[in-house]
């Protein structure tokens, strides 16, 4: 497995081009298997993820190409059962199960895979399609629905922790070849799912948002091919943001999807960060003193749970005491250990970080988790003394394309080391 070799304290300076997200083009390839016709998308990420996904489409029948961030998918006749050993790499191959259905009329897929964050039922996709009439069944570590006719219907997507994102895309994705209306409360309202939305819509799909969290779905008989463009993936521009705030640098991120972003610069300026935001692009600067950080992470527009871990470490480089509470994923914190290898004075009560910084963290040995936890490592390594060495980094692959050299093309000294 590859790894990463970090040398600390180089100031960072340049433009960072932001790509297409990783999170929206996941559940737009899947959802291509609605339609025999031909579907083009545009700015789609080289990533492991996007590409294990393609392996999924191809293996359903799909025919399948994949050129400098532009998907062709003619999916003109798809099986219904995908196997473990392509759904176990990623948690976002369950969006597949939405599609199948409506298309095939049943659905057998494994339960999925992905990041080791803690537990992460798919009961509200579950519950989601049962209502559209769908039957389900566990057997195996396999999911198997059927439905004769899927029909419109009225439902709720809340959970524990807020509404589902994965979940939303599934049953929003049936729904529109369903008979009748469908109405979704409590419906994710991530941009990412409207992105999905827009690509339904383009198909020939009849969505629209009623208020903030609620999804009307009018069924229709088919839907067609389309051409899209996925956005720009707010996560990624969110960790590079934080590149420069912990190194004190400067950073320029063209197309930034500024408006997706809120939470994560208001946090950033909280901690005096300065940003200047304008027609898609981003500047961002930092120098000290920065404030400690009072987080929380909510559903959208709430700071999100993917940009926890990288805040983790700029926590760690700021003198005072920051407190970083994850009510999404309350296990999302194995980042947390390896912080400390470097120096990081933190620790952990339940689902929250409570970090007291320092003024510089050293370099050393880690180990990375999972994707966003990765990228926390790779910050910190940009603003240790010495060496650090991030082990297992095909966890940040799966969601940041090209990184390393995206970094190094502002002034980071980091070299991928092959296995």
């Amino acid at each position: 497995m590859d790894k990463f070799a970090i040398r600390g304290g180089n100031r960072l300076h340049g433009t960072i081009s932001v790509s297409g997200s990783k999170n929206s083009s996941l559940p737009i390839l899947a959802a291509t298997l609605l339609t025999r016709e031909r579907c083009v998308l545009h700015r789609v990420p080289d990533l492991t993820d996007v590409r294990y996904m393609l392996d999924i489409l191809r293996y359903l029948g799909a025919d399948v190409e994949f050129s400098q961030g532009s998907v062709v998918v003619e999916a003109r006749k798809v099986v219904g059962e995908t196997p473990y050993d392509l759904v176990r790499r990623m948690r976002a191959s369950v969006c597949v199960l939405g599609p199948l259905l409506a298309r095939c009329g049943r659905a057998k897929v494994s339960l999925p895979g992905g990041c080791v964050i803690g537990d992460r039922p798919i009961d509200l996709h579950l519950r989601g399609l049962e209502a559209l009439g769908s039957r389900i069944a566990l057997s195996k570590g396999y999911v198997i629905a059927e439905a004769s006719g899927l029909v419109g219907a009225r439902m709720s997507l809340q959970g524990p922790h807020g509404s589902t994102v994965l979940g939303t895309d599934n049953v929003m994705m049936a729904a529109c070849l369903a008979r009748g209306t469908t109405i979704v409360e409590n419906a994710a309202s991530e941009p990412e799912v409207a992105d999905l939305a827009r690509f339904l819509c383009s198909m020939g799909a009849k969505v629209r948002r009623a208020g903030g969290s609620r999804l009307e779905i009018e069924g229709v008989d088919e839907l067609h091919g389309a051409e899209h463009t996925v956005i720009s993936d707010r996560i990624e521009a969110g960790t590079f943001a934080v590149a420069a705030a912990i190194t004190r640098s400067e950073l320029v991120l063209e197309e930034a999807p500024i408006e997706h972003m809120r939470s994560t610069l208001s946090a950033l300026q909280d901690a005096g960060v300065f940003v200047e935001a304008a027609e898609g692009r981003l500047r961002v600067r930092a120098t000290d003193p920065l404030h400690p950080l009072q987080l929380r992470t909510g559903t959208y527009p709430g700071f999100p749970t993917d940009m926890q871990a990288q805040f983790c470490a700029l926590a760690a480089t700021i003198p005072g005491r920051s407190r970083i509470e994850d009510d999404i994923f309350p296990n999302r914190f194995m980042h947390i250990s390896e912080l400390k290898r470097m120096g990081a004075h933190a620790d952990l009560l339940a689902n929250v970080a409570v970090i007291d910084g320092v003024d510089r963290l050293s370099g050393a040995p880690v180990m990375a988790s999972d994707l966003r936890a990765s990228a926390a490592l790779v910050l910190a390594g940009l603003q240790a003394e010495n060496t650090t060495t991030i082990s297992r980094v095909y966890h940040i692959d799966r969601g940041y394309e090209r990184i390393d050299a995206k970094l190094r093309a502002v002034g980071a000294d980091i070299e991928r080391l092959p296995k």
